[in-house]
């Protein structure tokens, strides 16, 4: 049977089963340790606040609480973050020689073990402190930026020119976010129904769906030389001597324009993401103490900014440069997480959304305005750098604003989404030093790759 080039069917179902479980992750962990902390039970009600006549020492056992979840989740990142950045590096970069389905298959993998490691710990009730080690095995799979960066490969392969593929790769970020927000409002529905263990059993059997879908019916988009051999000795020498073409080449003014644009893409994704990673703690704490239901809802919420980003990209693109598309994605973010900061209330919780609506925009248009000035020979190498840096960044991200709202909640919980809004002047600052030297001029783009004597053919076929 002829196999299929779409890769959006694996995004969307990835995203579909990830974000089923990931807002009940921290709430398993939170039930957890406030069943150890406090010895009682968890406080379930159908109200939507939970912090009716809560009295002075509860308050005090709420943040305590909080702040063990919060370091639990950094110990977990903590132990991820190393085997997933040296996976996705070696993985995503060799996809240039044996393929991009590797880089698809084996996070689909990690996934399902890390799935399964939650239903067995849930289910059995089991140390809680085995969910890192279950975060570690996965990990050695890769993770979620191995899986992007070969999607994104896989869609650079598939592309001519450049509009093509920044309106596709916007599509494949669109997808995450309509896919996440149907699970996210399911979560809460399907937890109180049914508690933990029936969602992680069903995001598992979409996780297989998934891998049945990768291995057997997506077509490759790489020619594979089966007669190559797969020595692990010249696997790393692919992989470096392709970093240093890339990085270190005859073309100064490329390798440059290719940092800057990196290091842009990792400063704003580490803002974004550190807000975004407390932001299920900070609405269970006072004074919001979101119910399940609620938290599916902010969680569906903001992740329609995909969408909206989207139409952004598409209707923005026609009119304005990538750089005043990226700009105006920036400023999304920092407005919208200054109001989180200030926010008391579920009605201000929500209209959060409407100045977040442009927020994703940036990250699909930066990955095609590096993709455009490398060749289609160098697509994978890119992208390994650009999701070993994505990675690193969001990893750490999530372990650093995860210990400062430990260290703040007791007197300031809105402190981290400041500190995002103002870390978010960096990449800002960085976008208009890149101004005045990236070509925005679409031959001067093209020539930037010929200079550098980099450009082959392509042979991959088109969508």
């Amino acid at each position: 049977m002829k196999g299929l080039y779409f890769v959006e069917p694996i995004v969307a179902i990835y995203a579909f089963a990830s974000f089923m479980i990931y807002p009940l992750v921290q709430q398993y962990v939170y039930r957890r340790l406030w069943l150890e902390i406090t010895n009682s039970s968890y406080p379930v009600s159908d109200n939507t606040s939970r912090c009716a006549n809560t009295s002075s020492n509860q308050t005090s056992q709420q943040n305590e609480v909080q702040k063990a979840a919060s370091l639990f989740s950094m110990y977990s990142d903590l132990f991820s973050m190393i085997p997933s950045l040296l996976m996705t590096l070696l993985l995503v970069a060799y996809s240039d020689q044996r393929g991009r389905k590797i880089t698809i298959i084996m996070p689909l993998i990690g996934g399902l073990i890390y799935t399964l490691s939650f239903l067995a710990v849930s289910y059995f009730e089991l140390n809680l402190y085995l969910l890192i080690a279950a975060s570690f095995v996965s990990a050695l799979f890769g993770g979620i930026g191995t899986m992007l960066g070969g999607c994104f490969s896989y869609v650079a392969d598939l592309c001519e020119d450049g509009k093509q593929k920044t309106l596709r790769m916007a599509v494949v970020d669109m997808v995450i976010g309509l896919l996440a927000g149907v699970a996210s409002i399911s979560t809460g529905y399907f937890l109180r129904a049914a508690g933990f263990n029936w969602p992680f059993f069903t995001s598992a059997m979409f996780q297989v769906v998934n891998l049945l879908y990768a291995i057997f019916i997506l077509e490759e988009t790489k020619v594979i030389d089966q007669s190559e051999t797969v020595a692990c000795c010249r696997v790393l020498h692919k992989l470096v001597s392709g970093i240093y073409n890339l990085f270190a080449g005859e073309n100064r003014k490329r390798s440059w324009i290719l940092v800057l644009m990196i290091v842009i893409f990792s400063t704003l994704s580490f803002a974004n993401t550190g807000g975004l990673s407390v932001i299920t703690l900070y609405e269970l704490n006072k004074p919001l103490c979101w119910s399940e239901i609620l938290v599916g809802y902010g969680s569906a919420a903001s992740l329609t900014v995909f969408l909206t980003s989207f139409v952004g990209v598409y209707v923005f693109s026609r009119c304005l440069s990538d750089m005043a598309i990226v700009f105006i994605g920036m400023l999304s973010v920092v407005i919208a997480m200054v109001m989180v900061a200030f926010a008391k209330t579920t009605v201000m919780m929500f209209l959060v959304r409407i100045p977040s609506m442009f927020a994703v925009m940036p990250f699909p248009v930066l990955r095609s305005m590096m993709s455009k000035v490398v060749s289609k020979s160098e697509q994978g190498v890119l992208f390994a750098c650009v999701a070993c840096t994505e990675n690193l960044s969001t990893n750490v991200a999530s372990t650093v604003f995860s210990s400062i709202y430990a260290a703040t909640v007791a007197w300031c919980s809105g402190f981290v989404f400041l500190l995002g809004a103002g870390l978010c002047l960096i990449p800002m600052t960085l976008l208009g030093i890149l101004r005045c030297f990236h070509p925005v001029d679409s031959n001067e783009t093209e020539a930037l790759i010929s200079d550098d004597g980099t450009e082959t053919s392509d042979d991959a076929p088109v969508a």
